[in-house]
């Protein structure tokens, strides 16, 4: 089952793992020195859950859908840079003709 799951999924569901395991250690707590050992197992536990979100946020951004999308827009922004002037001619050209009331 695990498998099926992206990266950015185990990730948090690594995440809310480890807040649970707080809620429920912490609540069993004794010594102050417990706690800090929980303390830094969860901050263990969330580096790694950052490291596997960014290892898998590089890993799409350096897909190949994603490289074809970025090349879309530069190919297609000075399209989108010439339309948006036409239209804003012929906004400017209906308000410019408009009937006075």
């Amino acid at each position: 089952m695990c498998s099926a799951l992206s990266p950015a999924m185990k990730a948090s569901l690594l995440l809310l793992l480890a807040c649970t395991a707080v809620l429920a250690v912490g609540a069993r707590a004794d010594t102050p020195e417990e706690s800090k050992a929980l303390v830094q197992k969860v901050q263990e536990l969330a580096q790694k859950a950052s490291a596997m979100a960014k290892d898998a946020f590089s890993r799409v951004r350096e897909s190949e859908a994603a490289q074809q999308a970025r090349q879309w827009l530069v190919d297609n922004a000075e399209l989108a840079k010439q339309s948006l002037v036409w239209l804003k001619e012929q906004l400017a050209e209906l308000w410019k003709n408009r009937p006075t009331v």
